[in-house]
C-alpha cells in the first residue's frame, strides 16, 4: 500500500478513487489534485512512481487541510457553536439533528436506539421495582 501524508491508500485502485481515502479529499478535489500535478487519474496507485507520489503529497500539503488538522478544525467549530449557545450548538449538545430534519418519526442515527417507556400495571411488580430502586439509591 502506498502512503501519502501518513494515510495508507489502496494499491489496486485508480489514483482518482484512491485519493478519496484521505479524510478531507472527495472525488472533485481528487480530480483537481491530479490535474494540477499532471498525474494520470486512470493509473493504478501501484503503477505510480515515487516522483508522482511525492508531487501529489506536496501539492496536497500546500493547498489543503486534511486528516488531523481538518478534524480538529471541525470539532473546534462545533465547540464554538456550543459555547455561544446558538440553536445549532444546542442541537449538537443534546444529540439531535442540526439541520432541520424531523425527529418525531426518524432521526434514529442521531438519537440512538429507542428507549421504550412502559407502564407496569401489576401492583406487586410495581412495589418490587420501587423497593429495588430504593436499595440501589441507598447503596450509592
Amino acid at each position: 500500500m502506498a502512503r501519502i501524508l501518513g494515510v495508507e491508500i489502496p494499491d489496486n485502485k485508480k489514483t482518482a478513487i484512491a485519493l478519496t481515502y484521505i479524510y478531507g479529499i472527495g472525488p472533485t478535489k481528487a480530480k483537481e489534485i491530479l490535474e494540477n500535478t499532471g498525474v494520470d487519474g486512470d493509473k493504478r496507485v501501484k503503477e505510480l512512481s515515487e516522483e508522482e507520489l511525492s508531487k501529489i503529497a506536496s501539492f496536497i500539503q500546500k493547498n489543503y487541510k486534511i486528516e488531523g488538522d481538518l478534524r480538529q478544525e471541525v470539532s473546534e467549530n462545533i465547540r464554538r457553536l456550543i459555547d455561544i449557545g446558538c440553536y445549532r450548538g444546542i442541537r449538537h449538545k443534546s444529540s439531535l439533528p442540526v439541520r432541520g430534519q424531523r425527529t418525531r418519526s426518524n432521526a434514529r442515527t442521531r438519537k440512538g436506539p429507542r428507549k421504550t417507556v412502559g407502564v407496569i400495571r401489576d401492583k406487586a411488580a410495581r412495589k418490587a421495582l420501587r423497593q429495588k430502586l430504593k436499595q440501589e439509591g441507598g447503596e450509592k
